[in-house]
């Protein structure tokens, strides 16, 4: 993989590689993890799985109501109620361009790739830690899609790193969002300096600088509020064992009723 772009054969692809493609003519790339078999396991909103709901207009993955893969009969698998999905490669990419994430970059590696969601200066755990990981979520979800906090990227970047954001305000793990995030920031903060720098390319230069920065300051490699969690206690450091919890009192409670009826 070249300084200006991750592509990448199909041939060069290993099972538990993260990988994406681009979409709407390079507006916005699709994550998921590559488990083997021409198969890949990726996260998208659970409304646009419904083939009763009509396609949705989400910048991460609009998709078309699911239709039937003429290779893979298991191609489009996921548990009800969840947005992880197993799909065929060609389903997956969509007749776009394959692409590999890269992990373990330097930092001038890392700030030389202007475009968000490429790379990261974690390090990625061994292949298969990542295929279980991958293949665990698919069995029991990834909580609900959230464009900045939960996307596809955010699935990915876990399922390579193990590791999960604590903070629930600020922006995920996801190199994508943090660039829609940076960069008006950039322009924002950079204002003030408009004053001292009459030239056009200096003010251009200045807020580059910082759209870069921002970028890296939000790297799950560098960041300070991320923390390693084993996959089978996602669930509970989420909340989401909270909400089943609940949900179980709730049918014992009705168990018990009908008994008595």
């Amino acid at each position: 993989m070249g300084l200006l772009t991750n592509r990448v054969e199909r041939s060069e692809i290993k099972p538990g590689d993260h990988i994406y493609t681009y979409r709407a003519v390079f507006t916005y790339s699709h994550h998921g993890i590559f488990v083997g078999g021409s198969k890949v396991v990726h996260f998208r909103p659970e409304r646009n799985l419904d083939s009763s709901i009509e396609p949705s207009s989400d910048i991460y993955d609009p998709i078309s109501p699911r239709s039937t893969c003429p290779t893979f009969p298991d191609c489009g698998f996921r548990q009800p109620n969840s947005g992880v999905v197993l799909s065929c490669l060609d389903c997956f990419l969509r007749n776009g361009s394959l692409y590999c994430f890269e992990y373990g970059v330097t930092p001038s590696v890392f700030l030389a790739k202007v475009r968000g969601g490429t790379c990261t200066t974690a390090m990625s755990d061994p292949p298969e830690t990542v295929i279980h990981r991958a293949m665990y979520l698919l069995q029991n979800g990834f909580g609900n899609y959230d464009i900045f906090q939960n996307n596809c990227e955010d699935f990915a970047l876990y399922c390579k790193t193990g590791l999960l954001i604590m903070e629930k305000q600020g922006v995920g793990r996801s190199g994508q969002a943090s660039s829609v995030i940076g960069a008006p920031l950039a322009a924002l903060l950079s204002s003030p300096l408009k004053l001292l720098m009459p030239s056009p390319v200096g003010v251009a230069t200045v807020t580059a600088g910082m759209y870069c920065m921002s970028r890296y300051a939000t790297d799950i490699g560098v960041r300070s509020d991320v923390i390693k969690v084993a996959v089978e206690d996602l669930a509970v450091s989420l909340g989401w064992a909270e909400h089943h919890d609940e949900a179980a009192q709730e049918n014992e409670a009705l168990s018990r009723q009908l008994v008595t009826l």
